[in-house]
């Protein structure tokens, strides 16, 4: 019950806006949809209520439907978690190893980042979803990860009705030439016959549903894995694209060290816990985190600011190779560009070959950075931002970069 009411428990009725998005509106569509057609499919053509597998068949689409709108609701009501306005470390002496934030009037906590459109810093910030409009951080991390499994087994379910549907109301119907094929139809030639019988609305509704339930099996289930991905390193997405620009930046200057991610605990179940706990509330306060044996804490925070004085790793130098026309989910670049589209309400930047990006952050297929619209890397020149795919663009080479190190780095090369 306490959970329950940590759903409805919003911090004022500001909250409720969240749901005039487009985000929130074709999702919440989508599973409306799917899960309708499945029970109407189900009680009128394929399962009827008056035998126990339909009975059971209809307990668990309606299941599936309470435990998504569940966790969605949870992911987007309850928040990530924000830090205090104005906070500050215990110990004013940590403050050296933290980064300010002129927007909160405040010191950004370990593994926080401010988010530009919550206008807010996040704890423990992965991204911020459309599809939730809200962050996914520390607070609904788990909750927002659940959704993203049921989900998809939601949308197997009912596809699985819809397919079954279609085909045993068309069996009599159309011949498939499966002459050979003994199957038992007592379900589609049932006594008496449906109260309202499947004709060719029906049917376009049911394909329909088909299609949205199959393509967020598809879209979701990626999403998914990759957030068990970086859970199971007890990472975020910002945070693993801070670690590839840690080893970037020692690769690039040839130093003596190694980067070790100060917050993996070693195992992957570990890990899987600083997320998922019976209770369902996560473990720690949100601002102090453990850390390995070998780390401190502020390890993660003093290679940010490491990276953030140094401009070539803060921003690295791409050549574009490929056009793309700035679209979402790019159909010429790959299946797994097209599936692993950002979600993110930040633009994409319209590239043409030959021209150079300055990458900031990524994902395992797109990057986030900025074009360079009269072909300088001077700081403060006009710039488009936004995201790309990975598959458009290569690193310059170290003799172009060497233009983007600090002049006292160049001096020592």
């Amino acid at each position: 019950m306490g959970t329950f009411c940590s759903v409805i428990k919003f911090e004022n009725l500001q909250e409720l806006k969240r749901l005039c998005h487009w985000g929130p509106v074709i999702a919440l569509g989508v599973i409306a949809i799917c899960s309708a057609m499945a029970m109407i499919d189900s009680v009128l053509w394929y399962w009827p209520l008056h035998t126990t597998g339909g009975s059971v068949n209809f307990i668990m689409l309606i299941n599936w439907t309470v435990m998504i709108l569940y966790n969605y609701f949870n992911a987007m009501f309850v928040g990530p978690g924000f830090v205090p306005l104005g906070w500050k470390p215990e110990n004013s002496q940590d403050s050296m190893y933290l980064q300010y934030c002129k927007v909160c009037q405040g010191y950004k906590a370990p593994r926080s980042h401010h988010c530009r459109k919550c206008n807010r810093c996040v704890m423990k910030m992965d991204h911020h979803c459309p599809w939730i409009n809200n962050c996914c951080g520390y607070q609904n991390h788990a909750s927002f990860t659940l959704f993203l499994l049921l989900a998809p087994l939601g949308c197997i379910h009912a596809a699985f009705i819809f397919v079954m549907t279609m085909y045993t109301q068309l069996y009599n119907r159309l011949s498939f030439g499966w002459n050979t094929v003994k199957i038992d139809m007592s379900a589609a030639r049932r006594d008496p016959l449906p109260v309202i019988p499947f004709g060719l609305a029906a049917f376009a509704a049911t394909l329909f549903a088909l299609g949205l339930a199959l393509g967020t099996t598809i879209a979701v289930g990626m999403l998914f894995f990759t957030q068990m991905k970086i859970i199971l390193r007890n990472k975020t997405s910002i945070e693993s694209w801070i670690e590839e620009k840690a080893k970037d930046r020692i690769q690039y200057y040839q130093l003596d060290e190694v980067f070790v991610f100060p917050y993996d605990m070693g195992s992957q179940w570990k890990n899987f816990k600083q997320v998922f706990t019976w209770s369902g509330v996560p473990e720690g306060d949100g601002l102090d985190w453990p850390v390995r044996e070998d780390c401190d804490p502020y390890s993660l925070t003093i290679e940010q600011l490491k990276q953030k004085a140094d401009k070539r790793v803060r921003s690295v130098r791409y050549k574009v190779i490929d056009d793309y026309s700035g679209a979402c989910c790019p159909l010429n670049k790959g299946i797994k560009t097209f599936f692993t589209t950002p979600c993110t309400e930040e633009p994409r930047i319209q590239l043409h070959k030959g021209e150079f990006i300055l990458a900031t952050r990524g994902l395992r297929y797109w990057l986030y950075g900025d074009k360079i619209l009269d072909d300088s890397f001077i700081e403060g020149v006009s710039r488009i931002r936004g995201w790309f795919p990975r598959n458009c663009v290569e690193k310059c080479p170290c003799d172009a970069e060497t233009d983007q190190a600090p002049e006292g780095e160049k001096k020592n090369r």
